[in-house]
């Protein structure tokens, strides 16, 4: 299910209402820990946190006219998925995620190379995510970003 919102405001008036809490904690959680410099804005139907254009004018290699994504958060049909491209790219990172999950949280993790799956609603490691978040700033995403495009 992508949504065609076109502010993160619509797009959490359009979620059923049994998602609706949820994604709006997840996304207060996000807002209140990313590091200063990432944008909210919706990006690929996603509620999406880009490096913004004022700070780096290149933009997504994929998509020129698209600001670098970093964090994208989606209310799916089985899940709310979580996509963190720092994991993606820094292999200390997502082992750092992968060995702290245990201490947050009782159920297996489900995730694929960036993306980061919760099926049951009350097993959201909050602490964990905001912890994540603080992790990267939109500087070191960039030359994080850089340094694995040139590869």
């Amino acid at each position: 299910m992508t949504s065609t919102a076109a502010t993160p405001e619509v797009y959490l008036q359009q979620l059923p209402t049994d998602r609706l809490e949820v994604m709006q904690r997840l996304r207060q959680c996000i807002i209140e820990n990313l590091p200063e410099g990432f944008q909210e804005t919706m990006q690929y139907g996603m509620l999406s946190y880009v490096v913004p254009f004022d700070i780096y004018p290149s933009g997504y290699h994929c998509a020129k006219d698209q600001p670098l994504p970093f964090l994208a958060v989606a209310s799916q049909k089985n899940a709310i998925s979580l996509y963190h491209m720092g994991i993606y790219a820094e292999e200390s990172l997502l082992q750092w995620f992968v060995s702290e999950y245990p201490n947050h949280c009782k159920t297996k993790l489900d995730m694929g190379k960036s993306c980061i799956r919760f099926k049951k609603m009350d097993d959201i490691p909050w602490t964990l995510i905001a912890e994540l978040c603080q992790k990267m700033t939109p500087a070191q995403w960039v030359s994080l970003y850089e340094n694995n495009l040139k590869k």
